[in-house]
């Protein structure tokens, strides 16, 4: 008797660990090279049901002076001091209906410049190509292939 129910404790247990283990992510939710392979930028769902992706890892992740690298061309002064490595760069994208390859709807924030830009993202397989363009214009813009970095 005992013997039976430690068999159907385990067998329980085994199954629920399983299940947890092979929880499908969606294919985005990956850490990423950008394409020059500068810093990696981690994509994941948020509660809201939608991607966003922050910078997780730079290659020169602090200035001359040993300070780290701030995203000091923000347009609003107070977020002028905010560490590069956290930042969100990648807002509010959703799977498009027709496409399960692709992202839209979202934002691109380019700390580069301090521009935020409408955007896109397709999925091809180790690729993620990420489009950042004028809102309203997706012919002025321009693309950036990122690679998966794990």
């Amino acid at each position: 008797m005992k013997k039976t129910n430690i068999t159907a404790l385990i067998t329980f247990v085994l199954m629920f660990a399983s299940a947890a283990l092979f929880a499908q992510k969606n294919q985005i939710e990956r850490v990423w090279y950008n394409q020059e392979k500068t810093s990696k930028i981690q994509v994941y769902l948020a509660k809201d049901g939608k991607y966003y992706g922050k910078i997780v890892w730079l290659d020169e992740p602090n200035e001359k002076d040993g300070k780290p690298k701030v995203d000091k061309e923000n347009p609003e002064s107070s977020l002028k001091d905010k560490p590069l490595n956290g930042l969100l760069i990648l807002k509010g994208f959703s799977v498009d209906a027709n496409d399960k390859n692709l992202y839209t709807g979202g934002t691109v924030y380019d700390p580069k410049n301090g521009k935020t830009y409408c955007g896109k993202l397709t999925f091809k397989g180790t690729v993620l190509d990420l489009r950042g363009f004028i809102c309203s214009m997706s012919f002025l813009g321009r693309t950036s292939s990122w690679t998966l970095a794990e």
